[in-house]
């Protein structure tokens, strides 16, 4: 996994067209190499989006999606103007055909192809309702604006995945492997994405993602471990072992993904809430000295003990960090796709 920054930029990813999943990079390692020459060197292309304008729509709140993504765009010369739309817009309707003589206001057959002729690209944050499974895994939201905006759009979360957040936790996992766990480096490292308690139904989102990238990225022995009736849909999860024996999961584990995720069957519901499923110090003894991460924000001592989020284990502010780079990477790709 080790390599020279000199190395990376000969290896270059192919453009981008568009990015809401793992099937949409040709090379996920390339990519992630190409985030970390930007990690070392933020303004090498500072020119790359001169002239370029990104717009960035949030039809549900953000804080680091939404600073990271304007930081990259900044590091590349582009303009950004965020826009959040359930706030400072018209309610939109998404429907096909609707008949709009309710509360929605805009179609977004209207809205879309105005906002691509203001921005060169369009990127987009949506949030499931966890009351409908087959409405939310339609993607309506996102594929509305894909279908009539006629530019390159960035999913920053959608009603199922979180590409930018997997990208990044890709990205992090490569640069702890190069610099703190070189004795994996010939082999690989083992993964296990860890269900923990919450205080109300959170969505699939990013336990889906980082299931469908480390089973793309293939560098990995993957292990998801939840609660039963936590099982998520086996189209991300194909390729992963899955475990409901939380110990047996972690037992040599190199890096533990904590996460909460409501069910997927009995779609949005909270069955099993216990709180020894709960992330901490004695379990992560069973671990071959493992990182553990976490997507943020965290509900300290009920996802994650203390003990474990301030120790030397926690790579999560690392992770967190990364969202720039992340996003610079598939920005940039982006950018050479459309000039």
């Amino acid at each position: 996994m080790g390599f020279e920054s000199k190395e990376l930029l000969q290896i270059p990813p192919s453009g981008i067209a568009r990015f809401v999943s793992a099937n949409d990079v040709n090379d996920i390692n390339a990519l992630a190499k190409l985030a970390l020459t930007y990690k070392a060197d933020p303004f090498m292309h500072k020119t790359r989006g001169l002239n370029k304008r990104i717009g960035l729509l949030f039809l549900n709140p953000s804080m680091r999606t939404r600073l990271s993504t304007q930081i990259a765009a900044q590091n590349l010369g582009m303009e950004a103007i965020v826009f959040n739309v359930g706030s400072e817009g018209w309610a939109l309707e998404f429907e096909d055909e609707a008949i709009m003589s309710g509360n929605k206001v805009e179609h977004v057959k209207d809205a879309a192809p105005i906002m691509g002729k203001y921005f060169d690209i369009l990127c987009i944050r949506t949030f499931p309702s966890l009351k409908n499974r087959e409405d939310d895994y339609s993607e309506l939201y996102i594929n509305q604006f894909i279908k009539y905006a006629g530019i390159p759009v960035v999913s920053l979360e959608s009603a199922t995945l979180h590409p930018l957040q997997s990208l990044t936790d890709i990205i992090t996992i490569t640069e702890v492997l190069q610099n703190h766990k070189p004795q994996i480096t010939n082999c690989k490292p083992k993964i296990v994405l860890a269900w923990a308690p919450h205080v109300k139904a959170l969505p699939q989102c990013v336990a889906n993602s980082f299931s469908q990238w480390v089973n793309a990225w293939g560098e990995a022995d993957f292990t998801i471990t939840h609660p039963e009736d936590y099982e998520l849909d086996e189209k991300f999860t194909k390729g992963a072992a899955i475990t409901h024996n939380q110990e047996e999961a972690l037992k040599d584990a190199d890096f533990v993904y904590v996460k909460n995720w409501s069910t997927y069957k009995d779609y949005g519901k909270i069955y099993c809430n216990d709180p020894e499923w709960m992330l901490t110090n004695e379990k992560l003894s069973l671990t071959s000295n493992a990182k553990v991460m976490h997507c943020l924000p965290v509900r300290r001592n009920v996802e994650l003990s203390d003990e474990i989020l301030d120790g030397s284990s926690s790579i999560v502010t690392l992770q967190a960090s990364n969202r720039v780079w992340a996003a610079q990477a598939v920005l940039s790709e982006m950018l050479t796709a459309i000039s």
